[in-house]
């Protein structure tokens, strides 16, 4: 009997996902000189293709060059050449499989190495503690920053479309812009973005009407968003559905329920509120609770390895599963489960006394596996987080200063 993960979905636009597999948005940092798509994200994107995987989603693509998560992110705006995204779009549709790409915007999330914009709805300074100052101090937006940044979601998105991707996926998750106007913690503004979750929802809720006015009818646009900051007194569970309940209007078409932030790394099973997530699936509870008010399918990513915790996913309700780590690990792992329903993917998790430490060094560990599918390798699920973070922080140096030069030329607005 076929496993109900490999049956198809019908989306609100109309497009049919092949199954019910999806392969989650990872920080890649692998972008070529002009912060573009190059033969290694195109030889990544194929693995995972051929791998089974039924949507892929990409790692988060930047609509602003100014504002980057990583040295090595990819950028697409209105000045963008479009030939080397329509490439990534041809490889990452191998095997009938579709591809969205991810569009986001770090806000304070900035290293404060990288320079450029570090922007949020608030002055508020990322809370790391020693680890604090490797970030950049962010200014509050003003109303001409909002204005300008819907505007760039809007472009980008229209621009994936004339590059062959099948949707888009907003990032209002994991600390970035979005996610901070959506939180108390970040969004002290007094006007109308800032105050009650119907202020605070604001900026998202102009973004998905801006880019869906752009794009046709028939392509997909998702919204992946926290079902909890996992931060004492931030955005939470009764915030999330109230944002839902206005995203049923608005034709959307998938939205993915993650959790947490940089401060609060939920997304990699860690919190800083000091509650305990599931060992697997780890947001399926808050999945459950928040889908209840969805019009529209739902995807929950985070933790799952084994294809038996998949199946009980879909039982729950929810329309789609999403792994990361778990097809980095091994990018053909649906095929497998296939011959092997037994199958678990390797779980990288470093677990030093330092969190914040571990955190990176569990990334670092992740985006190495990344690196080694780009060069036509094997994952190595055994590699040393040492070695992995040594070699990433060198590696982001050399990506850091090449990104320094791009940011030169980069136009001003």
């Amino acid at each position: 009997m076929t496993s109900p993960v490999f049956s198809p979905l019908v989306l609100p636009c109309g497009a049919t996902l092949p199954n019910r597999l999806a392969k989650a948005a990872m920080e890649e940092n692998m972008a070529d000189v002009g912060q573009v798509p190059g033969p290694t994200l195109l030889r990544l994107y194929k693995n995972w293709a051929e791998g089974g995987t039924g949507l892929l989603i990409t790692g988060n693509v930047m609509v602003d060059g100014r504002a980057m998560t990583g040295p090595g992110g990819v950028v697409l705006d209105k000045h963008s050449e479009i030939a080397p995204f329509r490439a990534w779009a041809n490889a990452a549709k191998q095997n009938d499989t579709h591809v969205w790409m991810q569009l986001n915007h770090p806000g304070r999330q900035v290293y404060a190495a990288m320079g450029g914009d570090v922007l949020s709805p608030s002055d508020v300074a990322i809370d790391l503690g020693k680890h604090s100052h490797l970030f950049g101090k962010p200014r509050a937006m003003t109303q001409q920053d909002i204005e300008q940044l819907i505007q760039r979601f809007a472009d980008s998105a229209l621009k994936a479309e004339q590059a062959g991707f099948d949707g888009v996926q907003i990032h209002a998750a994991h600390g970035y812009l979005i996610s901070q106007f959506l939180s108390p913690l970040t969004n002290k503004r007094k006007d109308e973005y800032g105050g009650s979750i119907e202020n605070r929802m604001r900026l998202l809720i102009e973004v998905i009407k801006a880019v869906r006015a752009q794009v046709a009818p028939t392509f997909a646009v998702a919204v992946k968003i926290n079902s909890a900051d996992f931060q004492r007194g931030g955005f939470d569970a009764d915030d999330a559905k109230v944002v839902i309940s206005v995203m049923n209007e608005l034709a959307v078409d998938l939205v993915e329920l993650s959790g947490g932030s940089y401060e609060s790394p939920a997304m990699q099973g860690s919190t800083a509120d000091g509650r305990t997530l599931q060992r697997e699936a780890y947001f399926l509870d808050f999945a459950k609770e928040i889908g209840q008010v969805a019009t529209m399918p739902i995807m929950t990513t985070g933790g799952v390895r084994r294809l038996a915790v998949a199946e009980y996913v879909l039982a729950q309700g929810i329309e789609v599963v999403g792994m990361g780590t778990a097809l980095a690990m091994n990018p053909s792992l649906p095929n497998d489960w296939k011959n092997d329903s037994t199958l678990s993917a390797h779980n990288p998790m470093v677990r030093w006394k330092d969190k914040t430490l571990s955190a990176v060094a569990t990334m670092a560990l992740i985006k190495r596996q990344l690196q080694r599918m780009g060069q036509g390798k094997y994952p190595k699920p055994n590699a040393s987080p040492i070695f992995s973070l040594i070699s990433d922080r060198i590696r982001i140096k050399k990506l850091t200063k090449r990104y320094h030069h791009y940011l030169n030329k980069y136009p001003t607005r």
